[in-house]
């Protein structure tokens, strides 16, 4: 039985479903105020503006046409370097140097500074915990779907997981969407796994999930049928340790 959550079609305020926390959290170091104690998963489509998303996009495509993944996934991540590049990663700033500042700009890394800000601090809202005492952690990064057969294990988006398992430094997982469901690409929805019935995102430009990143939101993504899927991962940490700083074009 899959339910909708957030239909594409949908313009979502603050959508929040609470669930009872998993015991994922006790297996790691607490931090009060922030550790989950209160766990679930909110949608809303208030938080970035559908231009904003465009903006952020065409970071994203500017990125990834330096490289791209032989498979149908392929990643950017501008705080480590990682990008994509046939079956392997390069560190794009190392691989292309000073050209780097033909494809990105001071706005565009302001501009996803802010995006980041505005969607910790309306997590720590929703949660009931102080924004300062989260920390953006790895990774954090844009993804590009498509139906290319995956040719590598990192091209395979679509396998059940869980983030803090996964990760362990996860207590937080955000994703903007970048395009839309039905639209710019096929399958590619986003499903939670409950006992009783999933439940799936219509993803949406300008679109922001977030959730606890315990067991309690067991997850996947649909493999993609056709069109391009873009999205940003954004992931918070509550242990400092593993905090990581905002990208900076250097």
């Amino acid at each position: 039985i899959t339910e909708v959550l957030a239909h594409r079609s949908d313009s979502l305020r603050d959508m929040f479903v609470e669930i009872p926390c998993s015991e994922d959290y006790d297996s790691h170091r607490r931090f009060e105020g922030c550790t989950p104690r209160r766990c679930g998963r909110g949608v809303s489509d208030a938080i970035i503006t559908r231009e904003e998303a465009e903006r952020i996009r065409r970071i994203a495509e500017r990125g990834l046409s330096l490289g791209g993944s032989d498979g149908g996934a392929s990643i950017l991540d501008l705080h480590s370097g990682a990008l994509s590049l046939g079956k392997h990663f390069v560190n794009l700033y190392r691989y292309f140097g000073d050209k780097i500042h033909d494809v990105f700009t001071e706005e565009d890394f302001a501009l996803y500074r802010d995006v980041r800000q505005r969607i910790q601090q309306r997590i720590a809202q929703v949660f009931g915990i102080s924004s300062s005492s989260m920390y953006l952690t790895k990774p954090t990064f844009f993804s590009r779907m498509n139906s290319t057969e995956a040719k590598t294990t990192h091209d395979e988006y679509w396998h059940p997981h869980v983030d803090k398992v996964t990760y362990g430094s996860f207590d937080y997982t955000s994703l903007l969407y970048l395009s839309d469901y039905s639209q710019d690409f096929g399958g590619g929805r986003f499903v939670f796994l409950d006992a009783d019935s999933n439940k799936t995102v219509e993803p949406r430009a300008g679109r922001v999930s977030f959730f606890t990143s315990g067991s309690e939101n067991l997850h996947r993504v649909e493999k993609v049928h056709w069109g391009t899927r873009f999205a940003i991962t954004i992931s918070f940490t509550c242990n400092p340790e593993h905090g990581i700083g905002d990208p900076v074009l250097v």
